[in-house]
């Protein structure tokens, strides 16, 4: 699956309550979520995000409470793809059971920077920057995590 768009940059340790701040958990629609996504992190986010964009993060990406309420507020946004440097443990299992898709590289996280045009290829296991003409390997996705993904997360995966 091949994720394409403009790259957003965050550091590392981006927690939920900065990917969707507690206050809006009463919330339960994604329109209404992504209208708040990043807020705590970068204030205009939701209005800059385009379908498609990319989040590049750091070490850790999604630690803190494990509301799923960040991987949909995520993807209700716009958003293609994660890439970081790697997850929290939570975060990555509540992106995949929401069909977020989320991939692994620690080298691309380091140099992708804000703006760039970047493509994610979860079946060659290959990140692109195509703005500066470089390439990255990432993990690929297992086949039955990139078919849950496709289906738009596991409750869907297991309906059909």
């Amino acid at each position: 699956m091949k994720h394409r768009g403009k790259a957003h940059k965050f550091g590392d340790n981006v927690n939920t309550d900065e990917i969707i701040p507690a206050r809006y958990l009463c919330m339960r629609e994604g329109k209404e979520l992504a209208a708040h996504c990043m807020e705590d992190a970068d204030k205009s986010f939701a209005k800059k995000v385009k379908k498609g964009d990319i989040i590049v993060g750091g070490r850790n990406f999604g630690c803190g409470s494990s509301r799923e309420h960040a991987p949909i507020a995520i993807k209700a946004a716009g958003v293609s793809c994660v890439i970081a440097e790697s997850f929290a443990r939570i975060f990555f299992r509540n992106a995949i059971n929401t069909g977020l898709p989320i991939v692994t590289s620690p080298e691309a996280a380091r140099d992708i920077k804000t703006g760039e045009r970047v493509e994610a290829d979860t079946h060659k296991g290959e990140i692109k920057n195509l703005s500066r003409k470089k390439k990255y390997a990432c993990e690929k996705l297992p086949h039955f995590i990139d078919s849950i993904i496709k289906k738009g997360g596991l409750i869907n995966y297991v309906k059909r």
